[in-house]
């Protein structure tokens, strides 16, 4: 960690001091102790402690453990419950408290309810345990913070849709003042997964594809969230999207130096340059070692070479898994001693393997208690930068009159959905005219609340399991938005087939008011939910990119009445809809591909739509060609993509950074430095220009390729980018800075260097537009195919630079610039 990252994160205000800043009422504090700050640090609470008192600090509890929003949920808490008698709270806290299990994210609570039975709880912990030590507190924060009434934002990929690092900081700071207005220490977010398949359900939590996209955005929603005095938390650390098929806690199958240049940049990211203070395991085995009991990965990697000093914690029930689910434990204590060796420090959500179980291993000497000092002492160290440990926590009042949906909250939903828009097609239908007076709004997800929000919202991740209680917060659906955009207009509605199952009954409604109108807008797609509760989300994973159950019938059925069509997509994953965009018969006029935009986001599709906003979003994943092309990502070498020694096309259907907009951008004037040395930085400036009629945003995408290198690289990577902001006619010119080892990678002695040799860097508007026009030469040996779609995709770039990288290979340290800087000259 920098000393620049250290400072930021104990700058923080701390979320202990949760109500106002005057409050006053303290009736029920209670001082336990006249001990001095010294005895109250980390190391003499530690000294002071039992074996129990220590263990007690190294898990969560679990108040509310009914529903079912972790996997294994049910079996799991049956289990533990079987065991034991029940017990009151204070006896089952009696040695203290390491952390309280989503307080508020587990069944819907009244948050000023919620929030002074936990201060009078943390109270209690101060007063009636021996060492008068609070309980942090972690909850759900990755679309907003997971509590009922409180704000839901765009899923994760829609943030990488959005190309906008800015924006996503200033949405992870105002859900960081929620938390800590509530008591909240910890968020369990972001997760810094890079997909690799489409068909695994984790896809909406994650950010994109490309390593550096899902790498500086995720590290700005670290630093709003910590700059509220909310820890976050990076998951899942590593390799768990590459779970093979595409299904949930399957091996990985990833070599070293796929880990290495692939998964783990993210989290470098987000730890050296975010300042990150809490990592969570994956669930996953790598070649054949689980990630909770890889010491090699949990120390070696994130400790020792990282400089990694906050907590680790465990993903729900990971560590029972190393003997329920893995299968290299033989009980509860055996998985304990794994995990803590490999560096776990806490086991969430409750102590199945880290009190008992642990305590008789070290009891027995089987386990040295040194580890289990290790484990608290990074704990009550978090504690303390918390403010936990200071004498006068929970002094003051708990808050009243809470408000998690304010205008600030509700604006920022609203701004991040509409980046996140990605217009795929357009043939002139968009923007409707203001005179257009009949429009038929058709399909599943056209007048559902729940259809906007991801897996992790509340709606979709608690709520679910409580259908008579409302959501709390104001949600307008596609349909109500665009009736209110399109106020004059004869708006109506069918929906015509559910998101699942095979019921045409509602297909002939949906024709006649298509028919009866002069355009219809089909929204179709995904029902986010948990371990087959929905068609995405966590354990929802698929054989199949066909959108789900009969809703391409009911879009064909549309678009055949010959009423112009538009078809939006409210979707966790991008699925194959080659016959929406390319296909040979009839198809819509429009396609709009919409990741979950939360409750901002039918209110954003009304405005794209009607043409009050500008489309500016990008794809931060490819759309695939279908189910049998995967696992992809644009990121292959030579031969990864098509060629004539392989009948399968894995090209996809749209490449990573497509998007249209209302208006043109042309990239012109190319300027790239000649040379730069193996440790240098070089520039790259180009001028980009608004050539239409409209104002918009263009997403200026910097692309590079290393010619010659000792291991196979990638035909194209994404090196840097820039969202700018035009009037008709404008233009700008944008200076790139970029760090020589965004070409760096892992060679064969498996170190991090760069080479000397030629690269190639141009600016273009997506990944597809950055290749060579024709075959890619492999000296007439085999032909090999760029890369380029069936159709020509729309979409420009300028000349490739060659740029001269000089000096010795140069080993890459974690002191040197990660980050490609821009700015407007």
């Amino acid at each position: 960690m920098t000393a620049t990252d250290a400072t930021r994160v104990t700058d923080a205000p701390t979320s202990h001091q949760a109500g106002t800043t005057d409050a006053t009422d303290t009736t029920d504090a209670t001082d336990t102790t006249t001990a001095t700050a010294a005895t109250r640090s980390p190391e003499s609470l530690l000294a002071q402690m039992t074996l129990e008192e220590k263990t007690a600090q190294l898990v969560g509890y679990w108040l509310d453990q009914n529903g079912l929003v972790a996997p294994m949920q049910g079996e799991m808490t049956a289990a533990s419950d079987a065991d034991a008698p029940a017990a009151s709270l204070a006896d089952i806290t009696r040695n203290g408290l390491g952390q309280f299990t989503r307080v508020y994210g587990t069944r819907p609570v009244e948050p000023d309810e919620r929030a002074a039975w936990l201060w009078a709880e943390q109270r209690r912990l101060q007063r009636e345990t021996r060492l008068g030590i609070p309980a942090l507190v972690h909850e759900e924060c990755l679309t907003g913070l997971a509590a009922w009434k409180a704000a839901t934002f765009p899923t994760p990929l829609a943030w990488g849709a959005s190309f906008d690092p800015d924006l996503v900081e200033q949405v992870g700071a105002v859900i960081g003042r929620s938390m800590r207005q509530l008591g909240v220490h910890q968020g369990l977010a972001p997760v810094l997964d890079v997909i690799r398949d489409p068909r695994w359900g984790r896809v909406d939590e994650c950010i994109g594809e490309d390593p550096y996209l899902v790498g500086t955005v995720g590290t700005a929603y670290v630093r709003g969230v910590q700059s509220a005095g909310v820890d976050a938390t990076l998951k899942h650390f590593l390799g768990y999207s590459a779970s093979q098929a595409g299904r949930n806690h399957a091996p990985v199958h990833a070599g070293a130096r796929e880990i290495a240049d692939v998964f783990l940049p993210p989290f470098e990211m987000a730890l050296l340059d975010g300042g990150a203070r809490s990592v969570m395991n994956s669930y996953a085995e790598i070649d054949g070692v689980p990630v909770a009991a890889n010491g090699s990965l949990l120390t070696d990697l994130l400790r020792d070479r990282l400089g990694f000093d906050g907590t680790v914690v465990a993903d729900y029930f990971s560590v029972a898994f190393l003997e329920v689910m893995h299968g290299i434990a033989a009980d509860r204590g055996e998985a304990a001693a794994m995990a803590l060796e490999a560096g776990i420090d806490v086991e969430l959500p409750t102590g199945d393997a880290y009190l008992a179980p642990l305590v008789d291993r070290v009891r027995a000497g089987d386990v040295d208690e040194a580890l289990v000092d290790r484990a608290v002492l990074r704990v009550l160290r978090q504690k303390e930068r918390l403010g936990l440990l200071d004498p006068d926590a929970y002094a003051d009042a708990p808050p009243t009159d809470v408000d998690l949906d304010t205008p600030e909250h509700q604006a920022l939903a609203r701004r991040l959905a509409e980046e996140s828009l990605v217009l795929l097609s357009n043939d002139g239908v968009l923007p409707l005219a203001s005179s257009t007076a009949r429009v038929a709004v058709i399909g599943p997800n056209a007048d559902r609340a729940e259809a906007l929000q991801g897996c992790y919202s509340f709606a979709n991740h608690v709520l679910a399991s409580h259908p008579d209680l409302p959501l709390g917060f104001s949600i307008p659906t596609v349909s109500e938005a665009l009736s209110q955009a399109l106020s004059a207009a004869d708006v109506r509605f069918a929906a015509g087939c559910a998101v699942t199952g095979d019921d045409r009954s509602g297909f002939d409604d949906a024709v006649a008011a298509a028919t009866a109108s002069e355009v219809a807008v089909v929204v179709v797609g995904d029902q986010a939910g948990l371990f087959g509760r929905g068609t995405v989300g966590e354990g929802n994973d698929s054989e199949s990119l066909d959108l789900p159950g009969v809703q391409r019938e009911l879009v064909e059925a549309v678009v055949a009445t010959g009423t112009p069509t538009v078809l939006v997509l409210l979707t966790g994953r991008p699925y194959a809809i080659g016959w929406a965009l390319d296909g040979p018969g009839p198809r819509p006029c429009a396609v709009v591909q919409a990741f979950f935009p939360g409750e901002g986001g039918g209110l954003a599709i009304a405005d794209l739509l009607t043409g009050a906003t500008e489309p500016s979003g990008r794809l931060p994943v490819s759309l695939p060609r279908s189910a049998g092309a995967q696992p992809y990502s644009y990121l292959h070498p030579r031969l990864g993509g098509a060629s004539d020694v392989t009948a399968a096309d894995s090209t996809p259907v749209r490449p990573f950074g497509f998007g249209l907009t209302y208006t043109t951008f042309v990239h012109e004037d190319l300027v790239v430095d000649d040379g730069v040395t193996t440790d240098g930085t070089f520039t790259a400036t180009v001028t980009v220009r608004n050539t239409g009629s409209r104002s918009g945003s263009d997403v200026v995408q910097l692309y590079g390729h290393d010619v010659h290198a000792s291991v196979t690289r990638p035909v194209v990577q994404l090196l840097g980018y820039a969202r700018v902001s035009l009037a008709p006619g404008e233009s700008a010119r944008v200076r790139f800075t970029v760090p020589v080892q965004r070409f760096a990678f892992t060679d064969r002695r498996m170190r991090k260097v760069v080479e000397p040799g030629d690269v190639e860097v141009w600016v273009a508007s997506h990944a597809s537009a950055s290749r060579p026009g024709g075959p890619v030469d492999s000296g007439g040996i085999v032909a090999v195919s760029d890369g380029a779609a069936a159709e020509p995709v729309p979409g420009t770039a300028t000349d490739r630079a060659t740029l001269r990288v000089a000096g010795p290979v140069h080993e890459v340290s974690l002191a040197e610039p990660r980050v490609v800087r821009w700015t407007v000259v």
